[in-house]
């Protein structure tokens, strides 16, 4: 994949009080690339439940061509990948992001699957930004992608 027409991919979970934070960090690992020397950066953040429980969150930005290569070359292990291009209208927004929720105990097992729990959010580069170019950018990326694989 010689152009990847996305600035930056975010990915982010909750790690609620009844989870292990290890656990639910290494399903956040699933999706980033693996560092050089020292593992790929992960914010923290804490936060209060409703009733006063304690909810970490933890996100990632993705920037570098090669690491959002990576992230992406994740994505092509779905088995509704073909699904997942055909609703690009309904997870592009009009300020052309792309928006997917994946299963955060598939990604801990190992596993890439829509679901709940971690949140993908692409920034997908169009010229004029609109969401249409946003849309058409993002399925040849995604075509691409699939047809290597």
């Amino acid at each position: 994949m010689p152009q990847i027409p996305l600035h930056y991919v975010d990915l982010r979970t909750f790690c609620y009080a009844t989870e292990d934070e290890k656990r639910v960090e290494e399903a956040l690992r699933t999706f980033l690339p693996d560092g050089d020397d020292e593992p790929f950066e992960i914010d923290r953040a804490e936060s209060e439940g409703h009733y006063g429980d304690r909810i970490l969150v933890l996100s990632a930005r993705v920037e570098k061509a090669d690491d959002v290569r990576h992230v992406l070359s994740r994505l092509a292990d779905l088995e509704s990948f073909d699904d997942l291009i055909d609703e690009l209208d309904e997870r592009v927004t009009e300020n052309t992001e792309l928006f997917l929720r994946l299963d955060k105990q598939a990604a801990f097992e190992g596993d890439v699957r829509l679901g709940d729990g971690i949140t993908f959010r692409g920034k997908v580069e169009a010229y004029p930004a609109k969401k249409e170019q946003a849309v058409a950018n993002a399925e040849d990326v995604l075509e691409r992608l699939r047809d290597r694989n």
